[in-house]
């Protein structure tokens, strides 16, 4: 007969929280705090306001805040801050997290299911926390026969490659980690990595349910990709750009949507082929393959491929709203200056809380219509994952390699009628410009 469960021992569970912390400041002393100093003192320093910026220099402007927004003023313009922070990494994993949460809350209210509750006092917000806790400390079991080296760098990769599609959207006009004269292209490439990404962790998990689920997603991926690209052609065609920042431009009259419903609901479909949801979730089928290609992923591992999952969700949502939705575009909502006569006061601290030098209403207002925009794209993805059920793989590649790619080019076809015929673009009845 098997033990029983031990009780639970108050003392037990206080003296790993007291492990756990000890490790934690054991770490931050041997590691985050020498890389600290080395930064401070070694590293060159950039000059702000004709000084240089000595490690004294910086903890002096901490306390004042009339030299604290020069610095402030100077990081926010850096390519270190906009790949780190905003718009980059930084933001796009907040935009993750929240959306973690707030997926859990929807489909549980749609399903009239309870969702996150307990952990926090306000409708579960300290899950989260919990589940992210629980990834950090739980243990990377790896399989014997797998192939080590790629199976610990494969979710690396994921979240990689979901980071590097991020830095191509812009979110404002100017406010954009890398504006590459080819964006759309450069994004297309890089979310063509996902699949053989998905089939070499696959591969290298050496077990049956996971490379199933990767030829699965390799499939998947491969026969909504043709129809993917070939619904951003015609915008292309009407911006007459491959620049992201240009193709949002383009659209301040109309929106791309508007004269191109069909390749934007192409587009969301295949979106949500590419990112593997509900009802194109086969490569994670639970119940047929236990978890597809993640079945042999544990603690932290699996933490970053849904990282890198949310922050590919984002990343087209927000590539949809650049696409078809106008970009940034919108009605200037937001005042000249937050605190009127601010930057007049001789008071610092109210210069600050005005943010004097650094608040610009139209990147403000173009930000807030960037994130409505992107946030409803968003929804949308979450609520179809409570509404539809998973469809069979046969349904799902006659969709993608038939019916998608035929309504591409018919359309395609469509629109340079209507190009040549003088409706549409540039001199056309109807400009975009």
């Amino acid at each position: 007969m098997g033990s029983l469960t031990p009780d639970f021992r108050f003392g037990n569970f206080v003296g790993s929280i007291v492990w756990l912390v000890f490790v934690i400041l054991a770490l931050v002393t041997l590691l985050i705090l020498p890389i600290i100093f080395f930064v401070l003192f070694y590293v060159p320093l950039p000059e702000v306001d004709g000084e240089v910026l000595t490690p004294y220099l910086f903890f002096s402007m901490m306390v004042d805040p009339s030299r604290t927004l020069p610095v402030v003023q100077f990081f926010i313009h850096t390519d270190l801050f906009r790949a780190a922070i905003f718009p980059g990494f930084g933001f796009a994993a907040l935009i993750a997290a929240a959306t973690i949460f707030i997926e859990r809350k929807l489909l549980a209210k749609m399903q009239l299911r309870v969702g996150p509750l307990y952990a926090g006092k306000v409708e579960g917000i300290f899950q989260l926390l919990a589940d992210g806790l629980k990834l950090l400390t739980k243990e990377i079991i790896v399989p014997s026969g797998s192939d080590k080296p790629i199976f610990w760098l494969a979710p690396i990769m994921f979240v990689s490659t979901a980071a590097a599609v991020v830095a191509l959207i812009p979110v404002a006009d100017g406010w954009v980690v890398a504006d590459v004269s080819v964006g759309l292209i450069a994004a297309f490439a890089i979310l063509g990595f996902f699949p053989l990404i998905a089939l070499l962790f696959s591969w290298a998990s050496n077990s049956k349910y996971p490379f199933i689920g990767g030829l699965r997603a390799l499939h998947q991926m491969i026969a909504f990709e043709i129809p993917f690209f070939l619904s951003a052609l015609p915008v292309v065609i009407l911006s007459s750009s491959l620049n992201l920042t240009e193709i949002a431009r383009s659209q301040n009259l109309f929106m791309n949507i508007f004269i191109l419903p069909i390749n934007a609901f192409v587009f969301f479909i295949s979106s949500l082929a590419e990112l593997e949801r509900i009802p194109f979730d086969l490569p994670e089928a639970e119940s047929e393959i236990v978890a597809g290609w993640l079945t042999e992923t544990t603690g932290m591992l699996y933490g970053l491929i849904q990282l890198g999952s949310y922050l590919k969700l984002y990343a087209l949502a927000g590539l949809f709203v650049v696409l078809f939705l106008g970009g940034w575009s919108g009605p200037q909502i937001f005042p000249p200056e937050l605190i009127p006569g601010a930057h007049d006061s001789n008071l610092p601290l109210l210069q600050m809380l005005a943010l004097d030098g650094l608040y610009n209403p139209v990147t403000v207002n173009s930000i807030f219509w960037f994130m409505i925009k992107t946030i409803i794209v968003i929804l949308l993805m979450l609520i179809i994952r409570g509404i539809n059920p998973r469809i069979r793989i046969d349904i799902l590649l006659h969709t993608g390699w038939y019916k998608l790619i035929v309504l591409t080019f018919i359309n395609l076809f469509i629109v340079l009628m209507l190009i040549y015929g003088g409706v549409i673009g540039p001199g056309g009845l109807i400009s975009i410009r």
